[in-house]
């Protein structure tokens, strides 16, 4: 019996684990970077483990200081999470050699599925052949990580121009998020659906295939939205799914927990890869059967046999992954404190942080995992979207409204939508809009909010009649100005009644209807107003804090791993051209020239660590073509 588990990773499905692990009376071990010393997976465990490393993002790559540090913690296992190691056939061996226990599959399996090309051969199914000769009839085409997924190492290439840049871009981010820049090439299929099978198999024979589910909704190939069942499948290709993923299983002797991806493009399936591990979007599944995968994998390890049956399917799930990025910039990651994360009962949330966490930099930008269960597709979908619209997420910008309008747009809610789905509606989706009836009264309640904790210390009526007050707010980028006044009864501003205003919570009365305002600062400049956030803005802007035009400031804390070959100060740049690769939570974010023009300033160099606003670059657009970005 497994008395003690190491779980080889961190955030969330360290957190997930380790709950699981308590439940069934397991002892739990961490293991965490200088950069994770704090974070909430270390302070859960009942024991934790420093890991040196030469950076956070190669800590958990660190196979052989995982096993000692195992052994040093007296644990007698190891479950690998997702991600890192989690698919590394040497690492698996490394944990056996110890005498420990690995939770998860044979490194002989996981071998045999690591090389995705590999992995098509042996299925034999419609594979997406691999490419190393690419020509213009071959576009578009996907260039993939071999040893991993979360769509790093991935890049869609249109142009052939592009090919060696992107190549080399997706070597990069698969290094560092896998230990191994191994990477390929294949036909892209667009608009495609991206369908998946969970598999669980014991060591005795038994193979489950536990339904199916849809994961098109991605951004740079990264999963967002995660449903079970897949909605819309006919039968009969649902049931060719869990065959061929019994059979991927069967054919190198699968043991433990795993998933069988594919695109399902005119109603036939094209085998994609076998992930080897535990899936982020795992809990989609366990609501549909009610079951603990991790429980399960578990007693797959010490050697349990599964029943000859799996669970019957009821309902239907939906998760969304509630990440720390701003969609309507490029999907540029965000960092700083999360004061406040929470969802309504009866909702599942799967966090790696807690109250007042630092966001940091070298990691995945994900906060969590929100996942809804009802009967019908139709009621988890509304179930999750009301819960992600009134959840508290006081903190940096995080995608949040994207999920809520995703979930609610016409095409998702017919299940119709595909892989290129963002491709399509993002800039509607991020579109700031109207916001709503109340929109005009949110400013205002921060600003009342404001003054009635300032009235306090200060007082706030005048003897003699003044002016109005005037403060102003920005909400997802348009400037709100609002009004208000100190009257001898209190606060007051034109159109409405004040009901009741203090630091926390605001009572306004519109045309009759009342309305409660919940308000939140943190002793910055941002406001949390019910479920918006607004960043008060100075009366009088900085002039220190204006750049040049043309300046490139850094979208995100990061470092400058690369800048493009042959570029220095004075050379002429076309709009759109790469100057500089910043990497960011293991990923690279491109940096282009905004306008065609002359680059006047380029004060950064590779290995450089910059902060937000950092000024990167300066091109000075050509004359008629006005300034650059800003």
């Amino acid at each position: 019996m497994i008395a003690s588990v190491l779980v080889a990773n961190r955030g969330e499905i360290a957190c997930r684990i380790f709950r699981t692990c308590r439940e069934a009376g397991i002892r739990t071990v961490a293991v965490h970077s200088d950069a994770d010393e704090n974070a909430l997976h270390a302070r859960v465990a009942d024991a934790a483990v420093r890991l040196p490393g030469a950076s956070p993002a190669d800590t958990y790559l660190r196979g052989d200081l995982i096993v000692k540090a195992a052994i040093a913690a007296g644990a007698d296992a190891v479950h690998p999470g997702y991600g890192f190691l989690s698919e590394n056939a040497g690492f698996a061996r490394a944990v056996r050699d110890a005498g420990l226990v690995w939770i998860g599959p044979p490194p002989e399996a996981i071998e045999a599925m690591a090389s995705k090309t590999r992995a098509k051969e042996l299925m034999g199914v419609a594979p997406l052949t691999g490419e190393t000769d690419v020509t213009e009839a071959d576009l578009p085409v996907l260039v993939k990580a071999a040893a991993g997924g979360g769509g790093r190492g991935m890049r869609v290439v249109r142009d052939l121009a592009d090919l060696d840049a992107e190549l080399t871009a997706a070597r990069a981010e698969a290094a560092s998020a896998f230990g191994d820049g191994e990477v390929f090439v294949e036909p892209y299929l667009e608009n495609g659906r991206h369908v998946e099978v969970q598999i669980l198999a014991d060591t005795h024979g038994t193979v489950w295939a536990l339904g199916t589910r849809d994961c098109s909704l991605q951004r740079r190939h990264q999963k967002v939205i995660e449903e079970a069942p897949a909605p819309g499948l006919a039968p009969e290709l649902a049931s060719t799914l869990h065959e061929l993923a019994v059979r991927a299983a069967r054919a190198v002797d699968y043991a433990g927990a795993g998933t069988v991806e594919f695109l399902v493009a005119d109603g036939r399936a094209h085998f994609l890869e076998m992930n080897t591990r535990l899936q982020v979007e795992h809990p989609v599944t366990e609501a549909v059967f009610g079951i603990d995968l991790v429980a399960l994998q578990l007693r797959i390890a010490e050697g349990h046999a599964l029943e000859n049956d799996p669970p019957r399917a009821r309902g239907h799930a939906v998760e969304a992954r509630l990440y720390a990025e701003d969609p309507a910039h490029g999907w540029a990651p965000q960092t700083g404190r999360l004061h406040r994360l929470a969802v309504p009962d009866g909702i599942r949330l799967d966090t790696g942080y807690t109250d007042g966490d630092d966001i940091g930099v070298h990691y995945d930008p994900m906060l969590a995992k929100v996942v809804a269960h009802a009967p019908t597709r139709a009621e988890a979908v509304r179930r999750l979207a009301g819960a992600l619209e009134r959840a508290a997420v006081h903190g940096p910008v995080t995608n949040r409204d994207l999920l809520v309008r995703s979930l609610r747009h016409e095409e998702f809610t017919s299940g119709r939508m595909d892989t290129g789905f963002y491709d399509r509606h993002l800039a509607d989706l991020t579109h700031p809009g109207t916001g709503g009836p109340l929109a005009s009264l949110v400013p205002l309640a921060a600003a009342l909010a404001d003054a009635s904790s300032r009235a306090g210390r200060f007082g706030g009526w005048r003897n003699l009649p003044s002016q109005a007050q005037v403060k102003r707010y920005a909400v997802a980028g348009e400037e709100h100005e609002v009004r208000y006044h100190h009257t001898r009864t209190g606060l007051a501003a034109d159109g409405v009644r004040v009901v009741h205003a203090d630091a926390g919570r605001v009572v306004l009365e519109a045309d009759g209807v009342r309305h409660r305002f919940d308000v939140a600062r943190y002793g910055d400049d941002r406001v949390h107003v019910n479920t918006t956030t607004l960043t008060a803005l100075p009366r009088f802007p900085d002039p220190a804090a204006q750049h040049a035009p043309g300046s490139l400031l850094a979208p995100m804390p990061g470092t400058v791993v690369r800048v493009a070959e042959g570029l220095t100060e004075g050379a002429r740049v076309e709009a759109g051209r790469p100057l500089l690769w910043l990497e960011a939570m293991k990923m690279e974010h491109r940096i282009t020239a905004p306008v065609t023009g002359k680059l006047t300033a380029l004060p950064v160099a590779p290995g450089r660590q910059v902060e937000v606003g950092t000024l990167l670059a300066v091109v000075e657009g050509d004359a008629d073509q006005g300034p650059g970005l800003h």
